[in-house]
């Protein structure tokens, strides 16, 4: 931990974290530790000790080994912070950071807001997508989030996933980068324009080689790769089975997943209905896109047989609802899919329909839009915080993060509880008081047992040179599409 690291210059790309010798952390005297373990233990005056990429104990700070606490690299004073596991985005799209409140785009359901935006995304470059993926995960990682999916659908102008995972790698989060696709054009009755469309035999080989290339199915793995064509109205039946062949054809070794946009909309419904003749849940089924190595966003629309078929198959679902509210898709059927046991994590989804990457406020957000029909008791400050954490795990495939328990990888978040936005929330409840109350950025934040977030900022990027890079991107995006 340096805050005086060098930090990179406004002009050039931050280069990747060093890497450095095992460290080890003792956090002590936290207000409170949310462990989200299997007891669900909440620990006062709590402490949680590292070494390296793993957690060795947690417990209470009178309970301490001395040994473990003379071992420590370092001791972090935690009192006035209440310390969670590292929250899990399911779903984003980092590229859409460059096309916030696009004034066309700011009023219009999916099916319009696309074609609004199409062809302006049309002109991303390997830049863009460079600078967009730093900034996204910034974003993330200052609101608590620690791993991070990424669905990236189109690939002009040169740009790859390649791209993206450079760029994650000099943020320092867990990153699962998903290898998105779109290859129904308009001339074949897709929405998108056929210009922003690739072969369907060049995504499946160029998905071959991004699994070849980046996708580490090992235990603290800061990479994975995920197979996503984009969604039932952007790519043919056709191109959805032979990813799934693919992914699995490397084997539950590698464990490669499967994720897409469905049930989002009304208009996906019927679109689904006139061209399948399925309902979208049902045609996932069809498709073979069901079972514990698939996830779908939103899925708004599911009727409960659908629901049924999710739980039965372990398939998982990311709940996006800051875009559902913003796009006036809906509300997704949370509850149900819980009560049936459906894996359900959170997501922000893509900046331009959500216009930020805070995942608190997704959690705030979950607990509300569940409650707005009318029942109190729809969702819990807990489960919310369960659902961004734990279960972003389980829909990501992983048993390795989402809980603070040894053998669990080193990523913990800490909040602080003294601020003015949970003054009189805090000193009753300050696990309600986080979810409940204003959402507010991070305090510190540790992925894989490296501290990136001290006293609220990063530790090693300028981040004035990183907004500064981006909106010049965003600018030029703009210009190029005319």
């Amino acid at each position: 931990m340096n805050p005086s690291a060098p930090q990179p210059s406004a002009s050039q790309p931050s280069a990747p974290l060093a890497t450095s010798a095992t460290t080890s952390f003792c956090i002590e005297h936290a207000d409170l530790v949310v462990t989200m373990d299997a007891q669900r233990r909440e620990l006062r005056d709590g402490a949680v000790v590292t070494d390296g990429p793993a957690i060795v104990w947690v417990g209470v700070t009178a309970d301490l080994p001395p040994a473990l606490r003379e071992a420590a690299h370092e001791v972090i004073d935690a009192r006035g912070r209440i310390v969670l596991p590292g929250f899990v985005n399911t779903h984003h799209h980092f590229y859409q950071t460059l096309t916030r409140v696009i004034p066309a785009a700011q009023d219009a359901v999916l099916f319009d807001w696309l074609k609004t935006l199409y062809p302006i995304w049309a002109e991303l470059t390997p830049e863009a997508v460079f600078v967009s993926t730093q900034l996204a995960l910034t974003e993330l990682l200052l609101s608590g989030c620690t791993t991070s999916s990424d669905h990236h659908y189109l690939w002009p102008n040169g740009s790859r996933l390649d791209d993206q995972f450079a760029a994650a790698e000099t943020i320092g989060m867990r990153f699962h980068g998903a290898r998105g696709s779109m290859s129904l054009g308009e001339s074949q009755g897709g929405l998108p324009p056929d210009r922003v469309t690739e072969d369907e035999a060049s995504i499946l080989r160029d998905s071959r080689r991004v699994v070849e290339t980046f996708h580490d199915a090992s235990r603290f793995a800061m990479r994975r790769v995920v197979l996503a064509p984009c969604s039932p109205f952007s790519v043919t039946p056709d191109l959805m089975r032979e990813s799934a062949a693919l992914a699995r054809s490397f084997g539950a070794e590698m464990n490669v997943h499967l994720h897409t946009h469905l049930a989002e909309t009304k208009d996906e419904e019927e679109f689904c209905l006139a061209r399948f003749g399925y309902r979208p849940g049902d045609f996932a089924e069809h498709l073979n896109w069901t079972g514990d190595d698939v996830w779908h966003a939103h899925c708004v629309h599911l009727n409960q047989a659908e629901i049924d078929v999710f739980a039965r198959t372990h398939t998982g679902v990311a709940h996006c609802p800051n875009s559902n509210m913003r796009l006036a898709s809906g509300i997704a059927p949370v509850r149900a899919m819980r009560d049936a046991g459906v894996a359900v994590g959170l997501g922000v989804d893509g900046s331009a329909s959500n216009d930020g990457s805070h995942l608190l406020n997704e959690v705030r957000q979950c607990l509300l839009l569940q409650r707005v029909m009318g029942n109190p008791h729809a969702m819990t400050a807990r489960e919310a915080l369960e659902i961004a954490t734990l279960g972003g795990a389980a829909v990501l495939g992983r048993a390795d993060i989402g809980a603070l328990a040894p053998g669990m990888a080193a990523d913990l978040v800490a909040f602080r509880l003294d601020t003015l936005w949970h003054a009189g929330g805090a000193v009753h409840d300050p696990v309600a008081a986080l979810v409940f109350c204003q959402p507010q950025p991070v305090d510190w934040a540790m992925v894989n047992g490296r501290v990136l977030i001290m006293d609220g900022a990063p530790v090693h990027l300028d981040v004035g040179g990183l907004v500064e890079r981006h909106n010049c991107a965003a600018r030029a995006l703009v210009a190029r599409a005319g």
